[in-house]
């Protein structure tokens, strides 16, 4: 069928109008670390939130280690930062807790204590705001910046989806039949999965350090690697194309979420480890307003949990389609052996932390290494190495 270049157009004017939302949303988690209103040290915190408490989220006042105890969770513990004790089963510096005591007594114990927040995460709620980390009578943060923030990220994704939407409609297919529809639907992926996690669990200050890879991914998509709408190679003109790359997508996108979630965390565990020594205030710096690190590294770990077995059946579903197409299930094509290596890295950094009890710093390089080869096998094998799936579109 012909390509329909009205709508293909259409596409890319929302795809623009996507990149100028998110860039504003950017400016506006940036203005919202520098001008929003943040808890002093002598204010009162909100009380606790069910949502964040599930997803080991201390309350102001209330250690790591006493959240995940009170809680009842026995998932084992993680790297401590050194911020010193909290009573009887708390994890100290360099230590691993089993995190199913009852918290002793101090500020670990009991309701959510009055005192500054001493894991970073405050959620700068006034104290008429319910639960659910959000003023009463909205489903917005607290907070005017933040706010901004997340009804542009929202605005911005709706033209994300739609600009897809209407590049499939246009070409008559599924829209990742080259590497330019590839990445806006990668960074699409990215945006819904991380949009509903800040919601889900009201982790608005980590807008800023994903949203900016997105940004920064769609905007060499709409800049460097554009390909006009067109039809895709006859080897590609299979069904197997819907079930194959949709599922390499939301892996992708959803690694994406996960690979930037490591680095927070290293840059989280840089500034805890650096405030515990005495080197840095922990009343000053941007990294003081987010989660505590174990907190994003059980958010990281779970990203990838939600990613690896999409990945898997990825992997499958394109051997599969080899066999029908080439004749063959597994050829050691470069595409097909660094997806290969990509899974072998990501299954380690699971059986690390599964096994060995990896979490913290070691975890989060092996996920970067995960991700790194993820992204070696996008750009650097599709441009510069040949194979059978040399199907970028790029010249």
């Amino acid at each position: 069928m012909s390509v329909n270049f009205g709508l293909a157009q259409l596409s890319n004017h929302f795809l623009i109008c996507t990149v100028l939302l998110y860039s504003l949303a950017l400016l506006a988690y940036a203005g919202d670390f520098a001008f929003g209103r943040h808890p002093s040290k002598g204010e009162t915190p909100a009380a606790e939130v069910p949502e964040l408490v599930a997803a080991g989220v201390p309350a102001a006042g209330v250690p790591a280690a006493s959240v995940g105890a009170r809680s009842g969770s026995a998932a084992a513990g993680y790297e401590s930062a050194g911020s010193g004790s909290a009573g009887p089963g708390s994890e100290s510096a360099g230590s691993e807790s089993a995190g199913s005591g009852s918290a002793g007594p101090g500020p670990g114990s009991g309701s959510a204590g009055s005192g500054p927040d001493p894991t970073g995460y405050a959620l700068r709620l006034p104290a008429s705001a319910g639960q659910g980390g959000r003023s009463r009578g909205s489903w917005l943060p607290a907070g005017s910046w933040v706010r901004a923030a997340l009804v542009l990220s929202a605005l911005g994704l709706a033209a994300h989806v739609i600009g897809v939407t209407t590049r499939g409609l246009a070409v008559h297919r599924v829209p990742w039949g080259d590497m330019y529809e590839f990445v806006t639907s990668v960074t699409c992926v990215a945006a819904i999965f991380f949009l509903a996690l800040m919601i889900r669990y009201r982790a608005y200050y980590l807008g800023l350090f994903v949203m900016a890879p997105v940004l920064l991914a769609l905007g060499l998509a709409e800049t460097v690697i554009y390909t006009p709408a067109g039809q895709i190679a006859v080897a590609l003109q299979s069904y197997w194309l819907a079930i194959h790359v949709t599922a390499m997508t939301l892996a992708s996108g959803t690694f994406v979420v996960g690979a930037a979630l490591a680095v927070v965390y290293l840059l989280t565990d840089r500034y805890a480890r650096r405030v515990a020594a005495g080197r840095q205030s922990a009343s000053v710096g941007a990294f003081r307003l987010l989660p505590a690190p174990e907190v994003i590294d059980r958010f990281a770990y779970r990203t990838v949990m939600f990613a690896f077995p999409i990945w898997t059946f990825g992997i499958m579903a394109g051997a599969i389609w080899a066999d029908t197409a080439w004749g063959r299930y597994w050829g050691w094509d470069p595409t097909e052996t660094w997806a290969f290596i990509t899974w072998v890295v990501y299954a380690c950094f699971l059986h690390a932390r599964a096994t060995a009890g990896w979490r913290g710093r070691r975890a989060a390089y092996i996920q970067l290494i995960g991700f790194g080869c993820l992204l070696f096998n996008l750009l650097g094998v599709s441009i510069f190495i040949t194979g059978l799936h040399s199907y970028a579109g790029l010249s």
